[in-house]
């Protein structure tokens, strides 16, 4: 068992890396309700936002691992190239985008090794894990109204969207969109491979300052870096 959380954690950090650059620019109330104005407004909202935090819980779920894993932790972003994921379970687990690299480092699994990748410096909105779903969205994605729901913090829209390029690391993802200020909330994706990921925020603080440490990441003494 032991053996198939670490498993589950190490895709379920990489494929939460996988995720950050992969946008590219190329029943409810009625089921047939259009979305494109919800997604227009969050595309407007979104824009404003300059600096973000929330805590997030994550569940991963893949059918050959086992039972779905949830790990948890706070969430940073900066525009234009800033991120963190900085994970308190499993803790000292770390994503973090500094401007020019991303760097992953998942000590609870190999913990003498970071994974490098330059940020792409066109092509991607950035290592940003909510915008990919909201920035130019006409663009990037057939979408469908599913349906009206409501979490903790209020009255949400949930809609499907369908991505037009193949060559991303997802084939469908799900967002839950506040109708108080059209901020997303939560979102489900499915996964090239299969696997099936939920990401739940809550508590956002918007264009609040974020410690420079954040987005920050030196490589622990005696841990190997690995270039991707």
């Amino acid at each position: 068992m032991a053996g198939r959380r670490a498993d589950g954690l190490a895709g379920g950090m990489l494929g939460a890396a996988a995720l950050l650059f992969a946008a590219r620019v190329p029943a409810g109330p009625p089921a047939r309700q259009d979305p494109t104005p919800i997604l227009d407004r969050a595309s407007t909202s979104y824009d404003t936002v300059k600096t973000l935090q929330a805590e997030f819980t994550q569940i991963v779920d893949n059918p050959m691992i086992g039972d779905p894993d949830t790990t948890r932790g706070r969430l940073y972003q900066k525009r234009p190239n800033y991120f963190e994921m900085r994970f308190t379970d499993p803790k000292h687990d770390r994503i973090v985008a500094d401007g020019k690299r991303l760097w992953l480092y998942t000590p609870s699994t190999t913990p003498n090794q970071v994974i490098r990748t330059a940020i792409p410096s066109t092509g991607t909105n950035g290592p940003h894990l909510i915008g990919q779903f909201v920035d130019h969205p006409r663009e990037r994605y057939d979408a469908r109204y599913v349906r009206s729901d409501s979490l903790p913090d209020g009255a949400v829209d949930v809609i499907a969207l369908t991505p037009r390029a193949k060559d991303l690391p997802y084939t469908a993802a799900t967002v839950w969109i506040a109708r108080k200020d059209r901020l997303v909330r939560r979102i489900e994706i499915v996964e090239t491979g299969g696997q099936r990921r939920t990401i739940v925020l809550r508590d956002l603080l918007v264009n609040k300052a974020i410690a420079a440490r954040e987005f920050t990441f030196s490589p622990p003494a005696g841990t190997q870096v690995v270039d991707q």
